[in-house]
């Protein structure tokens, strides 16, 4: 199995600009791949108005691996890319997708959307006339998202100037994207204030791959999660907060995720060899898990578990 990993080189320049990390360009990818675009959750690391000392340092110095949750699809055969969620860290994590796939300057071929919560599709605005002016870019989502953007600026404005053209999708229908790839969208409970919440079952020509970022609490899931990693190679699933400890100043009934500690509880009955299919992925700034040098981050890798890196290419 081949693994790319995105180089990301931190020598200083001028003072102007030593925030700067220029990325390596990588060897084009010669095979369908998925790869990691961004893992962090919506608001981003360092987090507006957080002073506390996950984020204090990222503010002077930021560290330009922190992208907002995100996996690109390539097939190199068919010279095809695509995006899964539309972040606020777009106009990047189109950059790196399209140095994997050895292309510059163009759009993606399709844009998959999971929810209307603001990490996951407000980096549309970017395909619109005051950026990037895209032509008819495929965008697919559930019918009450699909709806949701056609009723609602500014997102209806992108529609309307065909910026973007809506395809809908159901739970449970495959997508054929190319010869060698497809995706289904899976139904997930999740604060669904405004549109429905997807997850995605991508399939290549060797690999399955689950990716849930968000998700109310498993148990809420009228689906065995246990069961389902079983059935894929890779499952990139939700980690926002590793424990009800990190987050005590707001109420954790209004944002619930699964907690890490509670999947590793359920996840322990699997055998090694499943959990090595786990990525943990989408954490808020808080997580420990964010710091690779940490005593979080080294157990979970101790009963294993993967923490999804950014940069990473795997193939499908």
């Amino acid at each position: 199995m081949r693994v790319f990993v995105l180089l990301i080189l931190l020598a200083g320049c001028n003072r102007e600009h030593r925030n700067q990390a220029p990325v390596q360009r990588v060897n084009a990818i010669k095979e369908p791949s998925l790869v990691i675009l961004g893992t962090v959750q919506d608001a981003g690391s360092p987090h507006i108005g957080c002073r506390k000392n996950c984020c204090n340092a990222l503010f002077e110095n930021p560290d330009p691996t922190r992208m907002v949750v995100s996996l690109g699809i390539v097939d190199p055969k068919t010279n095809q890319r695509w995006i899964i969620e539309a972040t606020p860290d777009l106009p990047r994590q189109l950059n790196v997708l399209n140095e994997f796939a050895g292309v510059e300057n163009k759009t993606p071929d399709g844009i998959l959307l999971t929810h209307a919560h603001i990490g996951h599709y407000a980096g549309l605005m970017y395909l619109g006339r005051e950026a990037m002016n895209t032509d008819r870019v495929p965008v697919y989502a559930l019918p009450r998202m699909k709806n949701y953007l056609e009723t609602n600026g500014p997102w209806s404005q992108l529609v309307n100037l065909k910026n973007i053209t809506l395809i809908e999708i159901r739970p449970e229908e495959k997508i054929q994207l190319s010869p060698a790839l497809s995706i289904t969208p899976v139904a997930v409970p999740h604060r669904d204030e405004f549109t429905e919440t997807a997850g995605y079952l991508i399939e290549g020509p060797l690999k399955k791959v689950l990716f849930i970022p968000d998700i109310d609490k498993w148990e809420k899931w009228d689906k065995n999660i246990a069961e389902l990693i079983k059935t894929v190679d890779y499952a990139f699933l939700d980690a926002t907060f590793f424990d009800g400890e990190e987050i005590q100043t707001r109420n954790l009934n209004e944002i619930p995720h699964p907690f890490v500690v509670e999947s590793i509880s359920l996840f322990n009955q699997l055998p090694v060899s499943e959990r090595n299919k786990i990525h943990f992925i989408h954490l808020n700034h808080t997580n420990p898990l964010l710091n690779p040098a940490g005593k979080a981050y080294k157990k979970l890798h101790g009963q294993g578990y993967k923490v999804a890196r950014y940069g990473t290419a795997l193939p499908l």
